[in-house]
């Protein structure tokens, strides 16, 4: 499999302080890949930096970030946003709050859609349907005619899918996008994941602090502690056959928590 994504010795900070340090990794073509750890490991904080998010006070000090052979790092933030929907999409932990309100999801998603090209409603609607049946939501017209507080919260992660993916994005970047799910829920949107994967080619880069969801989901997964890469490898020897102290102590705390 060709590589996709490539994150070379990068150094990430806040405010001069460095809250990622020398990490490195890359996500292949068709390849779903985890990154797990504690609250503040500074995994959201690796996405951020992909999508460009960082806000004032932090910046990449070191190291590069690859797509396709161009380096993110250094794209012009017009060049960036082109990049964003159309080659990479972004599920949220919680689409609900990443939604407006007092807008339908339909003219949200037209928005987002209309930003990279020009598009009529009826075109954003149609291409909105056909996602929507792909992830289980067969009356895409209640759906797109509705606002998100009229909507499950299920039902609201799946719109967050449908608009991150609309456009069909080589690359997916999920951050928690189950941890405010209940457990049935949580399960089916594991489920579609792995489908989108299989049917698009896709590439997945999860955020994760579920070892199972991990272990069900993932090709290869990293784990992060303190801003570093401490372990990695396929998920089965990980979880099954840890060698850092910081993996093991996170394997015995999800079996304390079952």
């Amino acid at each position: 499999m060709n590589s996709l994504l490539r994150v070379e010795h990068v150094t990430i900070s806040y405010n001069g302080k460095p809250m990622v340090e020398d990490v490195s990794f890359e996500v292949k073509q068709g390849e779903i890949l985890g990154i797990v750890g504690e609250s503040g490991s500074g995994k959201s904080t690796i996405i951020k930096a992909i999508m460009g998010l960082l806000g004032e006070e932090g910046l990449v000090t070191r190291g590069d970030i690859w797509y396709k052979g161009e380096n993110l790092t250094d794209m012009s933030e017009k060049k960036l946003r082109k990049l964003l929907g159309t080659e990479i999409g972004m599920v949220f932990q919680d689409c609900k709050a990443a939604l407006c309100p007092v807008r339908t999801i339909g003219a949200q998603i037209y928005e987002a859609v209309s930003e990279h090209g020009k598009i009529s409603k009826k075109e954003a609607r149609k291409r909105a349907g056909e996602i929507m049946k792909k992830i289980g939501l067969d009356d895409s017209d209640r759906v797109l005619d509705s606002y998100p507080f009229e909507l499950s919260g299920g039902m609201n992660q799946r719109v967050g899918i449908c608009t991150a993916m609309i456009l069909h994005p080589n690359l997916l970047l999920a951050d928690e996008p189950t941890s405010a799910l209940d457990v049935t829920v949580q399960a089916q949107i594991i489920e579609l994941l792995k489908r989108l994967q299989q049917e698009m080619d896709l590439s997945i880069l999860l955020i994760s602090h579920d070892l199972a969801l991990v272990q069900h989901l993932c090709d290869r997964v990293l784990v992060m502690y303190q801003g570093n890469i401490v372990e990695q490898g396929i998920p089965e020897r990980v979880i099954n056959a840890p060698e850092n102290d910081y993996t093991k102590m996170l394997i015995e705390a999800a079996m304390l928590g079952q």
